[in-house]
C-alpha cells in the first residue's frame, strides 16, 4: 500500500477533506473513522465491495445523511451539510447512478428543471443558449438540445446529468457509478467527459467497481472495506491486482492468481511441461519396445495367431 500522494510544495491543500467520519444505522456501523481528500483538478476513485460504505459516504457528502462523528472541511473551513440544498450551495454536486432524468422532456427542460430562467415568463432562448454553452464546454455528442431524453443513449444521458450538475458552478462533482451498464463506446465518452471536468479544475469523486475505468482516469484510489479506510493508492503505479486485494482483504484471489501464472516456458509451468514431456517419452518407449512375450491374439474367424505367425 502506498501513502497518499503528497502535494507539491506551495500547492493548496485539499478542496474537500473528511476526517474521522462515522455513520451508523441502529447497530450497523456503515462508516467508521473514514478519511478522504479531494483536491481541485484531481480525480479520486472511491472503490470497495458491496456493503463497504461507498453509497453512505456519498449521501453524507450530498446532504442526505448527517454524519454521527467526524469533520468535513471544504475550502479550508469546517462545514456541515444538513440538506442536499446546502451541499449545492456549498459547491458539491452529485450525479447519482439513476441520473434522475425525465425521459419525456427534452435536454433543455431536463437541464433547467426546477431552475428555470424567468422574468415574467420562461426565457426559452436564454435557457437554450446556456444549454448549448454547457454541452459545448464538455464536448458533448448530443444531436440536438430539443430531442427528448428517451431518444438518447446511456452515455448521452450521463452527459446531460453531468451538464445539469454544472449549472450551479460546483467545485466538487460526485459521480456514482457513471459507467455502469454502458457499452464500450459510451463508457469511453463518459471517461473523456471526466477528463474534461478535471481540466476545468473541478475536484471529481468517482465511485466505481470497474478497475479499468478507475485506472484510466483516476489520479488517486481510495479503498473502503467494511466501512473503514483500507488504503489510498496512486492510480498510476498501482496494479489492478493490488486494488482487488485491498478491496477483498485477501491477496490470494482469482485476479492475482491469473496475473501470477507463469508463461509456458518458465517456472512451474515449464517444470510441469518437462515432467509431462519425460512421461510422454517413457510412454512412447514403452509402446515402441518389442514384446516377445505378448499373448496370443485371436484373428477374425476364431483362428489363434502367435507372435511368429505374422
Amino acid at each position: 500500500m502506498s501513502p497518499s500522494p503528497t502535494p507539491p510544495a506551495g500547492a493548496a491543500g485539499p478542496l474537500l477533506s473528511l476526517r474521522g467520519v462515522s455513520k451508523s444505522f441502529g447497530a450497523v456501523a456503515a462508516l467508521t473513522g473514514v478519511d478522504l481528500d479531494v483536491a481541485a483538478g484531481e480525480v479520486v476513485a472511491l472503490v470497495g465491495d458491496n456493503g463497504a460504505g461507498k453509497s453512505t459516504l456519498v449521501k453524507v457528502l450530498s446532504g442526505v445523511h448527517a454524519p454521527d462523528a467526524g469533520t468535513i472541511t471544504f475550502e479550508s473551513r469546517e462545514v456541515s451539510i444538513p440538506t442536499p440544498a446546502a451541499a449545492q450551495q456549498l459547491g458539491i454536486a452529485t450525479v447519482f447512478q439513476d441520473l434522475a432524468l425525465c425521459e419525456n422532456l427534452n435536454v433543455i427542460e431536463n437541464l433547467f428543471l426546477g431552475r428555470e430562467m424567468r422574468a415574467l415568463r420562461l426565457d426559452d432562448v436564454a435557457m437554450e443558449v446556456r444549454s448549448r454553452e454547457l454541452l459545448t464546454q464538455l464536448s458533448a455528442k448530443i444531436p440536438s438540445v430539443g430531442v427528448p431524453v428517451a431518444a438518447l443513449s446511456g452515455g448521452q444521458r450521463q452527459t446531460v446529468a453531468i451538464a445539469r450538475s454544472l449549472l450551479g458552478d460546483p467545485k466538487v462533482i460526485i459521480l456514482d457509478e457513471p459507467t455502469a451498464a454502458l457499452g464500450v463506446a459510451q463508457t469511453a465518452e463518459v471517461l473523456n467527459l471526466i477528463e474534461r471536468l478535471k481540466e476545468r479544475g473541478h475536484g471529481v469523486l468517482m465511485i466505481s467497481h470497474n478497475m479499468a475505468d478507475v485506472q484510466a482516469v483516476a489520479d488517486t484510489v481510495a479503498v473502503l472495506r467494511l466501512g473503514r479506510n483500507n488504503g489510498v493508492f496512486d492510480a498510476r503505479t498501482t496494479s489492478a491486482e493490488e486494488l482487488v486485494a485491498a478491496i477483498t482483504g485477501a491477496a490470494d484471489n482469482v485476479v492475482s492468481r491469473r496475473a501470477g501464472r507463469a508463461g509456458p516456458g518458465t517456472g512451474a509451468a515449464a517444470e510441469e511441461g518437462g515432467r509431462a514431456g519425460a512421461g510422454g517419452a517413457q510412454d512412447a518407449d514403452a509402446v515402441e519396445e518389442p514384446d516377445d512375450d505378448r499373448p496370443e491374439r485371436v484373428a477374425p474367424g476364431g483362428l489363434r495367431k502367435g507372435a511368429g505367425d505374422e
